[in-house]
């Protein structure tokens, strides 16, 4: 009977599951069907997601073809990696201060990283774009990562997993006579890979698929970033071909899910330590 039971509840957790996922992977799948049909079956009547003939391959030349696709994933991983980078650079000793020193403007520092959660790109948008219209960086690298070089819920994220390491750990090596540079980047850092990863997710999905903010601020094909790129690739001649803009959409994508995909148990193990579990 509990052996019954226990069969049954399992079965309706993978069914659980499986419904979440397939609701999940539901656009994926979408994308891919649409990818791998012709421009004439996909407005055909019948709505079938196995195509009658497969033109995955030729839709996949098309989108290398009618833009600059190469450029396009360039400028994405330039531009999330270089955010990602002073983002951890600026958000792991802000979060290591306010986590393990003491003084006395860390609770005022704290209701500020709280604030500063609240705050959305947009707010900020228009005073940016004056402000970086007026210096001429328009059309550039800088304009499209300073604005997001630091990371309020970085900080909030890193404080979380700091708090969690042991103060002994810490002590030990200001007895060696690390300064506290040294103890961030040879004792910190090391015991924070978790954390890292978890945040490098958070972080490159997020500007890698970020639509608005490159819109405001590039109008030059040059810097352009992946989503921005679809944009282009719509405007362009043939542009209605919805079999060529999804394979387009699925190639600048697949980056994603290859790096989640290899990053994953990192990402559960941060998730798990930071104690933002759902």
């Amino acid at each position: 009977m509990t052996h019954s039971g226990f069969s049954l509840g399992r079965l309706l957790r993978l069914a659980l599951l499986s419904f979440g996922a397939l609701l999940f992977l539901a656009p994926y799948i979408f994308m891919l069907s649409t990818a791998s049909k012709s421009q004439s079956e996909i407005f055909s009547s019948s709505l079938s997601l196995i195509p009658e003939h497969w033109f995955l391959l030729q839709n996949v030349t098309k989108a290398m073809t009618k833009v600059n696709m190469s450029g396009l994933l360039f400028n994405g991983v330039v531009v999330c990696g270089l955010i990602l980078f002073f983002q951890v650079l600026i958000a792991v000793p802000c979060a290591y201060a306010l986590a393990k020193l003491n003084f006395r403007a860390a609770r005022l520092m704290m209701a500020l990283v709280m604030l500063g959660l609240l705050v959305p790109i947009h707010a900020t948008a228009l005073p940016l774009y004056v402000a970086f219209n007026s210096l001429s960086v328009l059309n550039s690298y800088t304009a499209l990562v300073a604005p997001f070089s630091i990371s309020v819920f970085g900080i909030f994220l890193f404080l979380q997993f700091f708090r969690a390491m042991p103060d002994d750990l810490i002590h030990a090596a200001r007895l060696d006579g690390m300064s506290e540079i040294g103890i961030v980047a040879r004792v910190i850092v090391p015991n924070a890979w978790p954390a890292i990863t978890a945040f490098a997710i958070f972080s490159v999905v997020g500007h890698w698929n970020d639509l608005y903010w490159p819109l405001i601020v590039v109008s030059n094909p040059a810097y352009a970033t992946p989503p921005l790129g679809l944009l282009y690739f719509r405007g362009a001649e043939a542009g209605d071909d919805y079999g060529a803009l999804m394979a387009a959409t699925l190639i600048i994508t697949l980056p994603l899910l290859l790096a989640f995909l290899f990053a994953q148990k990192r990402f559960v193990e941060g998730i798990t330590m930071t104690g933002l579990k759902g």
